[in-house]
């Protein structure tokens, strides 16, 4: 039999043989590609793995990935033996399917995909991530989860997840992307990723704009299931932060006085709001905890039980990489995933928060069918001088069309061949106030944390 790994990457070959929309430009994606009734056929063949555990459900634009990593973290300091589904991975894939946040094994990987060829044969225009996520699903039976957080991969209604009775259904924040999908409007967004509310199950929306905040509320009004409304009816507000982490403070709506109290003199106000520390920087992961907190508040209700000393250490402890992470602090290098307009806008306004006395010099490199003038639009103004890269995916656009846009807007750069290269060239350009950031794509993000170490290495050396 062949080693391990061998039989792990020919499986990964299997399931990239089917269609693999993540690597299809938008422009070629159509609603019409996806469709629930060859993953209910599939799950049914499986004997519906899905309802043998509680879901958790997570859609949205931004932040589904850290606010599901945040709740999964909370549930296993709990003692809960918990799934946790995402997507796209960083370096491997096998991040996708974990259980107590370990990845799947690439053994069980090769394992459960051979038991479902049989099945998988019989259903016909099955893509990748159908695949992946009935994967996903029936490891979490096997392992008998006690609930799975389980996020969305693209959109909501037609979503390959979108087969599950959720205990919760949460909506992240919302902004476009994927549009060929979803829609050209953000109405037409909201509208898909409501899609995953559920007849009478609870739905806790993270703080939206006025438009997308009122389709999703009408949709769960239609449905008869309750909304709880972060930034509306559970109120927030960051506190302190630092490259080691931050603060928020937390507290119902209808206690605002008794906080109005504690604000003014906190010794004697004899209440307090819930105070949560998270590693995950950023206001955006403020809004993220936020809304965490909020699903966590509604399970409770729903009759999970989850303690007070849970919730603190498993939002201390929580950990998701990529997210405006530090790489190096001499001379500070940080890596963010940022790729579409409002991402990097809050990527934008993080680095003023905890870069504010630092000259920029931006590693970016992006996939060609992105926004990518929106996203500079809000880079290149805080950015001394860009290295511009590409990862090795198949939708990459090339370093020097990045250079080009980059000096059409009054930026300096330079194209280098790779992201090592990219990481070489920004730290010998690095001086005392200066920092680096890695931004664009989530592979180049993923490229960047895997190189880095072997970068810095070879630079010390010489």
């Amino acid at each position: 039999m062949p080693p391990i790994e061998e039989q792990y990457q020919a499986t990964l070959d299997y399931l990239y043989s089917f269609v693999d929309y993540s690597l299809t430009r938008q422009d070629r994606l159509a609603a019409a590609n996806f469709d629930l009734r060859r993953m209910r056929d599939l799950m049914a063949l499986l004997s519906d793995p899905q309802t043998k555990y509680p879901v958790i459900h997570v859609a949205g634009t931004k932040g589904k990935g850290s606010t599901s990593a945040l709740i999964a973290s909370v549930l296993q300091k709990q003692g809960y033996k918990v799934g946790l589904y995402t997507s796209p991975h960083l370096q491997d894939y096998a991040e996708r399917i974990q259980v107590n946040h370990e990845n799947i094994s690439h053994w069980s990987l090769v394992e459960i995909t051979e038991r479902m060829k049989p099945f998988i044969e019989q259903i016909p225009e099955l893509t990748t991530f159908e695949i992946t996520t009935a994967i996903g699903f029936q490891k979490f039976a096997e392992a008998k989860v006690d609930i799975a957080v389980v996020e969305v991969g693209l959109g909501g209604r037609l979503d390959a997840s979108n087969i599950v009775n959720p205990l919760v259904s949460v909506i992240t924040s919302l902004s476009f992307d994927h549009m060929n999908v979803l829609g050209n409007t953000i109405a037409q967004i909201a509208t898909e990723k409501a899609g995953i509310i559920k007849e009478g199950r609870p739905v806790v929306l993270a703080p939206q704009d006025e438009t997308p905040r009122r389709v999703v509320e009408q949709i769960a009004a239609e449905r008869h299931a309750p909304v709880l409304t972060v930034g509306r009816d559970l109120l927030f507000s960051a506190r302190s932060h630092s490259l080691d982490g931050q603060s928020l403070i937390l507290w119902e709506k209808n206690d605002q006085e008794k906080l109005n109290g504690y604000l003014h003199d906190p010794d004697d106000s004899g209440w307090k709001p819930v105070e949560l520390t998270i590693p995950l920087l950023g206001y955006h992961q403020v809004q993220n905890a936020a809304t965490a907190f909020a699903v966590l508040e509604t399970a409770r209700k729903e009759g999970i039980q989850i303690s007070d000393e849970a919730i603190h250490n498993g939002f201390a402890e929580a950990d998701w990489p990529g997210r405006f992470e530090l790489l190096e602090r001499d001379p500070i290098i940080v890596v963010d995933s940022a790729h579409n307009q409002d991402s990097a806008l809050k990527l934008r306004l993080t680095i003023d928060d905890y870069l504010t006395d630092k000259q920029i010099i931006l590693i970016f490199g992006v996939s060609e069918d992105k926004d990518i003038a929106g996203i500079l639009s809000q880079l290149l103004p805080r950015t001394k001088f860009m290295v511009a890269t590409q990862s090795t995916h198949p939708r990459a656009l090339g370093a020097e069309k990045l250079v080009e846009l980059a000096q059409q807007a009054g930026c300096p750069a330079v194209a280098t061949a790779d992201i090592p290269a990219a990481l070489e060239t920004a730290y010998k350009m690095a001086e005392k106030n200066t920092a680096v950031v890695v931004a664009g794509s989530i592979f180049v993000a993923a490229a960047a944390r895997e190189e880095w170490p072997r970068v810095r290495s070879r630079l010390v050396q010489n």
